[in-house]
């Protein structure tokens, strides 16, 4: 019976080819496909509108923060402003080093000017700069994967939606091409949406990595440069 019905819709010579036609005649498991891969493309376009405007505040607070930074205040006001409480990665870099500095100069006795006293503050603000990476780069891997994949799982929606429309076609023992074309539309369809999914989730991964990658070299180059700082500081106390 439902070999029948789908041979009817696929000989009716009035077969709706229009998007929204296309995706209420295809079959159930190329709907699901269908669903899938349209959930994952708006997925995908608001990860890359949260990571476009995360990367231009952070760029652009960056900015400010060495902008003070590089001013000739004092550290330690500065500390006090932004790096006790950071809002931005930079800033919780600069506190971070900061922090273990107090620290290290609170302890009795103790050379500042160490070897080890400059590994801890550097190991803090490593860890801090992989922290603040870690929390810029989430989703990058449903970016990767969705890129990756979303192709092929329209390409098993097309496959499926083929073999169906096949069946039904040998059930009519009629190969005309207003009986073939309907069903093969449909399951092309599937395959379409699959690169709609697909393609701006590459170039928004390539894209983003590499402005990632920019903005991980920036706070690492902060980071070297306020260690250099500490340790010229360390030496004139002794």
């Amino acid at each position: 019976m439902d070999q029948a019905v789908n041979s009817a819709a696929l000989a009716a010579p009035s077969a709706n080819l229009s998007l929204w036609g296309l995706f209420l005649e295809a079959d159930v498991v190329v709907k699901l496909v269908m669903l899938i891969l349209l959930l994952a493309s708006v997925w995908v376009w608001a990860i890359i509108i949260e990571k476009v405007i995360s990367l231009r505040r952070v760029n652009r607070e960056a900015t400010e923060f060495e902008d003070s930074f590089w001013s000739g205040g004092s550290l330690d006001d500065l500390y006090e402003r932004e790096g006790a409480d950071p809002t931005n990665p930079i800033a919780a870099v600069f506190g971070a080093a900061m922090s273990e500095w107090k620290r290290t100069v609170r302890i009795a006795g103790i050379d500042i000017g160490t070897t080890a006293v400059k590994e801890r503050v550097d190991r803090a603000m490593n860890v801090t700069i992989m922290r603040e990476m870690d929390r810029l780069e989430r989703y990058m891997i449903f970016l990767a994967s969705v890129g990756s994949t979303a192709p092929f799982v329209g390409l098993f929606g097309t496959v499926w939606g083929i073999m169906h429309s096949f069946s039904a076609i040998a059930a009519m023992h009629n190969t005309d091409l207003a009986v073939v074309a309907p069903g093969i539309a449909e399951a092309l369809f599937a395959t379409a949406i699959g690169l709609v999914a697909a393609i701006p989730s590459v170039l928004a991964y390539n894209k983003l990595s590499n402005d990632l990658a920019r903005f991980a070299a920036r706070l690492e180059g902060f980071g070297a440069e306020f260690s250099a700082i500490l340790s010229r500081q360390s030496e004139e106390r002794k």
